[in-house]
């Protein structure tokens, strides 16, 4: 079984050697503000293999897999970024192979290409621990002398010597200041490399100074790179409408492959996150048609619908179960007539480990694999349309005024209706017309500014309205299929009836809202603003 483990570290060069002289160590820490003790704990040797493809995707989306012999936690080791100076270590137990539990991890990133070995590192650490004033670990501070070797179609050895601090798991991560005011008094500077294999690699070094981990990515090799993206070139900044349509969609793009792992892992939002990606490619395709020819993205839009609405039975489920356990909390003991919250969460277990089992199926689908390199295709040979190079500023609020006079006729035929079934379903249209139309500012935003950041934020509002009132009629639908449950089962029906009549009175509180806040997007200078 794989295990996780949260990393919090920063990495140090140590002073240039004095020449004829000895390597400049560590100074004294004990005087660092809430150490009480520095223990050796002498010198580990550690052999660790970098695997990665042969086209390095693992590094150039910082990720890290490594078979490491020696120390305390020898095994497979699997990194995925989080902020700076913070990793995910995903571990499990030595093996020859790479355990399927972090394979299936890397597969938005490797998809079909082989795992090799890439770096070899062989280190010498000497380890202190930081103890408090009552022996309890604060962190580890090792010296390692570093020797690389690397493997891939550039062989190269290389060696050095560098400091790193590791926090301990709860501790202050103030400590890691305090300890890097020590070590920069006696010389030592933040890393240039933010990582080991990235130095083996030949990554450029950050030159950074400020204490801050650098964010470097080895230079990919660019030999054997279809169906994958070099993150690591950098691009001209947008000019065109094309430009900024496809720097939006490469966002995406990366964001479900992004997401792909923390999904995997059930990590809070990723399914959310991901499902958003999709939805914003897919709107994107529609509403940017004048750039992107139709023919070539509404196969990969359907497609991304299919994933979407794959990914929705998990993210749909989690949302109405948040509503309902709140609704049930705010009800006062009283009026809890039978066991409400068994029930409730009997069949929130049912239904969660159901989506939990398709969403995997999904990931781990042929279909999901060729969507994911259909989209790298797409992106590496775009097919633009002559609007593409037109200027931002021209086209694109074109697009936006075309997608806003949808969405107005849609919440004008939803105010037209009477209360019911047809006004709930033209109500959900225009929601989704809401989105799509904020998708659309949000994508030109970096060319348009703030007109369109504002627009956008009103757009939203108008989406929250709708959506909040779209989520009262599922629940409702939910929470009478539990009350004939509990009914049939011969418990009491009181509390779920009371509920549903709770989100009937909220489902018309927003039908009630909607008009105004619809008149704050309808009478606004926007429209001006966009176009200039």
């Amino acid at each position: 079984m794989a295990d996780t483990k949260r990393e919090i570290e920063r990495k140090y060069e140590l002073p240039e050697r004095p020449k004829g002289g000895d390597q400049p160590g560590l100074p004294d820490l004990h005087g660092v503000k809430g150490v009480s003790a520095v223990a050796g704990r002498g010198v580990v040797e550690l052999d660790a293999v970098y695997y990665d493809t042969a086209d390095l995707r693992l590094s150039a989306g910082s990720l890290a897999l490594r078979r490491r012999e020696g120390g305390a936690d020898e095994g497979w080791h699997l990194k995925f970024p989080v902020s700076t100076g913070i990793r995910d270590e995903i571990q499990a137990p030595l093996a020859d192979t790479v355990p399927d539990e972090l394979s299936g991890l890397l597969r938005s990133h490797i998809r079909d290409a082989e795992l090799v070995p890439v770096v070899r590192l062989m280190s010498s650490r000497d380890i202190s621990e930081l103890l408090d004033a009552k022996g309890a670990l604060l962190a580890e501070v090792s010296v390692d002398t570093v020797r690389a070797e690397r493997l891939t179609a550039d062989p190269a050895t290389t060696s050095w010597t560098e400091v790193e601090v590791e926090l301990a798991d709860d501790a202050d991560p103030a400590l890691l200041d305090a300890v890097e005011k020590k070590l920069r008094k006696a010389g030592l500077r933040p890393a240039s490399w933010d990582s080991k294999l990235g130095r083996a690699l030949g990554a450029r070094p950050s030159g950074r100074s400020d204490g801050a981990e650098p964010n470097t990515k080895p230079k990919p090799n660019t030999k054997n790179t279809k169906n994958t993206k070099n993150t690591n070139t950098k691009r001209a900044e947008p000019a065109t409408a094309g430009d900024h349509v496809l720097a939006y969609l490469r966002a995406q793009a990366d964001a479900i492959v992004t997401q792909d792992p923390a999904v995997r892992r059930d990590l809070p939002d990723s399914v959310h996150q991901m499902r958003v990606a999709c939805r914003r490619m897919r709107s994107a395709f529609r509403t940017y048609r004048k750039v992107l020819d139709r023919s070539a993205t509404d196969p990969i839009a359907e497609e991304l619908k299919w994933l979407a609405s794959e990914l929705g039975v998990s993210r749909d489920h989690e949302v109405l179960n948040r509503r309902l356990r709140g609704e049930v909390d705010a009800v006062p003991e009283t009026e809890l007539l039978g066991p409400v919250r068994a029930r409730l969460q009997i069949w929130d277990a049912a239904l969660r480990a159901e989506a939990r089992s398709r969403t995997l199926a999904v990931l781990d689908s042929e279909r999901y694999l060729a969507l994911l390199n259909t989209l790298d295709a797409l992106l590496a040979d775009p097919p633009l349309r002559p609007a593409a190079g037109g200027p931002a500023a021209k086209v694109l609020p074109k697009a936006i005024l075309k997608d806003y006079d949808r969405l107005a006729a849609r919440v004008e035929l939803a105010l037209s209706l009477p209360p019911g079934r047809d006004r709930d379903l033209a109500l959900h249209d225009a929601r989704k017309a809401a989105k799509r139309v904020r998708y659309a500012a949000e994508a030109a935003r970096p060319a348009l500014g703030k007109p369109a950041k504002r627009f956008a934020k009103r757009t939203k509002a108008v989406q929250n309205v709708l959506g909040d009132h779209q989520d009262s009629v599922v629940a409702r639908e939910t929470l009478r299929t539990l009350a004939v449950k509990a009914h049939a089962a011969g418990e009491s029906a009181f509390t779920w009836g009371l509920l549903y009549g709770r989100e009937e009175a909220r489902g018309a509180r927003r039908e009630r809202e909607l008009p105004e806040v619809w008149a704050r997007v309808a009478a606004g200078k926007w429209r001006a603003a966009l176009t200039g």
